[in-house]
Formats: structure tokens, C-alpha cells, sequence
């Protein structure tokens, strides 16, 4: 049988403290690391969406993923990146900088959004998915 998906990611769900806040985070962080607004509260790469509902924080007991990794085409993306976030005054992890212990070209950026989600921007052109 033929199925009209290949196996992957097809979303992932964000609950969020102040959606207004993090739409206007990822609404700028996003483009820069190519992914475009489906609509207010989705974005895309073409190949998979993340959408953000804002939730009582009485709601928001669950635990969830250590953090989310996402590509970027260039060293250039995640220093342009590491730059935005110091702009934002975000919460950087550590970055812009080289992980040789993952790969000789491992460079990344790991930081947190509005709501604490840890999130990392790496260019891995070594890495094989």
C-alpha cells in the first residue's frame, strides 16, 4: 500500500504562558532559520508544523522533550541567531560556538524562549539523520 506521507514528524504541539509573547518570539526567530507562518499560531519548513496554544498554567504539568533541535543552513544562521538573542536579551544556554566532541563542523546555539523551552540552532553538515 501506498501511503500519501513518508514517516516522520507531522507536528508538534507548543503550550505556551503568553501566546502574544511567543508568537512575537518565533514570529522573528523563525525566519531567520527558514520556516514561514502557516497562520498567527503555525509555522512550517515544508516538511513538518509547530503550532502554539496558550494554556493555563495549571494545564501545563506535563513533562515533555529535553529540547528541540533545529537545522540551519550555514554557521552564518546560527551566528546571526546567537546575535538576535542577545538583542532579546534571551536566556543563551551557549553559543554561537563549535562541539567538536559531536563533529569537527558541529556549531550551535542553545538558548530558551519566552516560556523556557530549551531550543538549540545547529549546522551539522556532518551529521547523518
Amino acid at each position: 500500500m501506498k501511503y500519501p506521507y513518508s514517516p516522520g514528524i507531522n507536528h508538534i504541539e507548543f503550550w505556551v504562558k503568553d501566546l502574544e509573547t511567543s508568537m512575537l518570539f518565533y514570529g522573528e526567530l523563525f525566519p531567520m532559520i527558514g520556516w514561514y507562518a502557516l497562520n498567527e499560531t503555525s509555522f512550517s519548513c515544508g516538511q513538518h508544523e509547530i503550532y502554539f496554544k496558550q494554556m493555563p498554567v495549571e494545564f501545563c504539568d506535563s513533562l515533555g522533550v529535553r529540547h528541540i533541535c533545529f537545522h540551519a543552513i550555514s554557521r552564518e544562521v546560527v551566528d546571526q541567531v546567537g546575535e538576535w538573542l542577545r538583542k532579546q536579551n534571551a536566556a543563551i544556554i551557549r553559543g554561537p560556538q563549535g562541539m567538536p566532541h559531536y563533529s569537527a563542523s558541529y556549531y550551535t546555539v542553545d538558548f530558551r524562549d519566552p516560556n523556557g523551552f530549551v531550543l538549540e540552532v545547529a549546522y551539522t553538515p556532518e551529521i547523518k539523520l
